[in-house]
């Protein structure tokens, strides 16, 4: 009888422990490219709640932002696109969305010794497929972030794209030094704003190209807040008058350096304000527009003109990724550079269904042309 009821009681318990031994994860993927609205569905998976491999690595996700790359990845039209495969048991090869994103740690396998339990890291390389609520992964894939209270959540899940673009583009294509200037389109982006701030500390000094609209004058004093030297509008950067106010600001000095997301006639207009042996970056279209720019830049003032992709300064600059974050980590803890502006969509990790996941994430899609779209996991 003692061995019977020993027996039972280890069944029950075996029974009761594997109920706990697998995590129910829900990743957003996509199985063919299109509209995201149409082609994306949420997909449940089993993962252990314990590494199986010795390098592995078990995530839970914090927040993720949604980004016009990966908008552009799910429709097929980017550059850098994960492959689609059946690794999660779905139907169809299918990846999961997604390329910047904040984890924590939920459990590490023998062989990871840099990694504890609570603590917090990004993907160390794009497509990894960050709209998931858990991830199994190993530890070469992640890089450790501070979880000291000092970095926020947001800050921390949006560091790898914006904030990294504004202070790659400030400091590894021309020898800036303090009150040399810049000029910019797009200023009140998410880049835009981030190189406003990271060129406050670094001492240069900036106009913003802004469009025209009701609240300017608020959009221009929290611009201006942030440290940008002065802000003006398309109607000003069209007009060959107003030249004569940007040359009595930057008394004779050049302008070293353009940051265009704009394209068409915004940035021709922008480029004629570049001085001699000037360097634009290309970072954006966001009219749709060709970039456009007078022969006589570059015949009377050696302008060079690039494009920026950091996706592709990972592979070109080695090492510069780790190096960006490092500074940029040291700017948000001073205070220095502000978190990003963004609204907020709360979904669960461990609870609800696939449909309240799935309608998450097509919200954050559908508010997303009004602002930055931050899905964050309670």
């Amino acid at each position: 009888m003692l061995a019977r009821a020993t027996a039972t009681a280890s069944a029950t318990a075996r029974r009761a422990m594997s109920t706990v031994t697998e995590i129910t994860a829900k990743a957003i993927v996509y199985s063919s490219y299109g509209d995201p609205l149409d082609t994306i569905a949420c997909h449940s998976y089993k993962l252990p709640s314990k590494p199986i491999n010795g390098k592995e690595v078990l995530l839970q996700t914090l927040a993720c932002p949604l980004n016009p790359s990966d908008i552009n990845q799910i429709q097929g039209v980017y550059p850098s696109r994960p492959s689609l495969t059946k690794e999660l048991g779905t139907i169809e090869p299918s990846a999961v969305c997604g390329n910047e994103g904040l984890f924590k740690v939920l459990a590490t396998g023998s062989e990871v010794s840099e990694l504890k339990a609570g603590d917090w890291v990004i993907p160390s390389n794009v497509n990894f497929g960050t709209w998931r609520s858990h991830a199994l992964t190993t530890s070469e894939n992640l890089t450790k972030l501070p979880n000291d209270g000092k970095l926020s959540i947001a800050e921390a899940a949006t560091i790898t794209v914006n904030p990294s673009s504004a202070y790659q583009m400030l400091t590894l294509y021309v020898d800036l030094k303090p009150g040399d200037w810049f000029i910019q389109n797009g200023g009140n982006s998410q880049v835009g704003r981030a190189a406003i701030q990271i060129g406050k500390t670094l001492g240069l000094k900036s106009i913003s190209v802004v469009r025209d609209r009701p609240d300017l004058k608020e959009l221009k004093e929290e611009l201006t807040q942030l440290g940008a030297t002065h802000v003006i509008t398309e109607e000003e950067n069209s007009s060959r008058e107003f030249g004569k106010t940007i040359k009595q600001w930057t008394e004779g000095k050049p302008i070293k350096l353009g940051l265009n997301c704009i394209g068409g006639s915004n940035l021709t207009n922008m480029a004629r304000k570049l001085g001699k042996d000037a360097t634009l970056l290309t970072y954006g279209a966001m009219s749709l527009k060709p970039v456009s720019l007078p022969t006589s830049l570059f015949i009377f003032k050696n302008l060079t003109a690039k494009g920026f992709w950091v996706t592709e300064n990972i592979k070109r600059i080695p090492g510069s990724r780790e190096s960006t974050i490092k500074e940029l980590i040291k700017l948000y803890e001073s205070g220095d550079l502000a978190e990003i502006k963004h609204d907020e969509i709360e979904v669960s990790a461990n609870e609800g269904t696939e449909e309240e996941f799935l309608a998450a994430f097509k919200k954050g899609l559908v508010e997303s042309k009004k602002g930055k779209q931050l899905v964050v996991f309670k």
